[in-house]
């Protein structure tokens, strides 16, 4: 069976990423105590179900402290847990939490952004043993359901999947990329003027990007990289990775990059998803 744990920070998108499992056909259990993990897999088993999604509320200690002896008890029964962890930045979640007029779980007494401080505390072991990170500041939930839909949509337990994330550096570097390389070696399109309205995604820039020194031999490397880590990811039980590609806004060099790379991957049979992050933010 497989199992996913949906956890992460509140207001992050952790009931957005279980109605589209749901929807791809899971079985979703919310809000689920720690300790009736085992127990619960053990019923899903069963009764034949195959793909088991649980949401974990992890905020309280006293469960945080119990996963570990769960996840042991789970390894040892044939069943190791994938964990997807959602995260957003704290004045994003703040944003989130005031539009629906409801105070931080972990606020108490205190200021929303101090629940926000004591939750992402508590949560950040977690966080570093996740499979998967998706980082909702800049999605909707529209494209947080297609990256999961991506992740988990059939039940090919060995193949691994990647999301190609083109970004700008002056915008920050994704904080869930597993791989983050720079483009910005390349001869900016910004400066020419016939192409700097236009984006990477158009044939104009994508040719100028593609036909420069460098880049082809920097894509064939990058692809070369990533060939080199799939089976280890896959050994080590990662099925997922997020590679991010960035230039100075994210607008022509990184984009057109990502396409391309994306282009690549799916060719040698790779199941890959190519995102924009920063195209229209200008």
């Amino acid at each position: 069976m497989r199992l996913v744990v949906v956890t992460g920070m509140s207001g992050a998108g952790r009931s957005t990423a279980a109605n589209a499992l749901e929807d791809l056909g899971w079985y979703v259990v919310d809000n689920l105590p720690p300790t009736v993990l085992p127990e619960v897999c053990t019923q899903a088993k069963e009764n034949g179900i195959h793909r088991l999604a649980v949401v974990l509320d992890v905020r309280t200690r006293s469960f945080f402290e119990q996963l570990p002896t769960m996840f042991t008890e789970l390894a040892a029964a044939g069943t190791m847990p994938e964990i997807l962890f959602l995260e957003a930045a704290d004045d994003v979640i703040v944003r989130r939490q005031e539009s629906v007029r409801r105070p931080h779980p972990l606020q108490g007494d205190g200021r929303l952004l101090d629940g926000i401080t004591r939750e992402r505390e508590t949560i950040a072991t977690l966080r570093a043993a996740a499979d998967l990170v998706i980082d909702t500041s800049s999605i909707n939930i529209h494209q947080l359901s297609s990256r999961v839909a991506h992740a988990y949509g059939d039940s090919a337990d060995d193949a691994l999947r990647v999301t190609v994330v083109s970004f700008g550096f002056k915008n920050g570097i994704p904080v869930d990329a597993d791989l983050v390389v720079d483009v910005r070696f390349l001869p900016n399109p910004h400066w020419v003027p016939e192409l700097r309205p236009q984006t990477g995604l158009s044939a104009p820039v994508r040719d100028y990007v593609l036909a420069q020194d460098g880049a082809d031999e920097f894509l064939q490397r990058l692809q070369e990289l990533l060939q080199v880590t799939t089976q280890g990811y896959i050994t080590e039980g990662k099925r997922f990775v997020t590679v991010a590609i960035g230039c100075t806004g994210g607008k022509h060099r990184s984009t057109a990059m990502a396409e391309e790379f994306g282009r690549r991957l799916r060719q040698v049979g790779l199941a890959t998803k190519v995102l924009h992050r920063d195209v229209g933010r200008e």
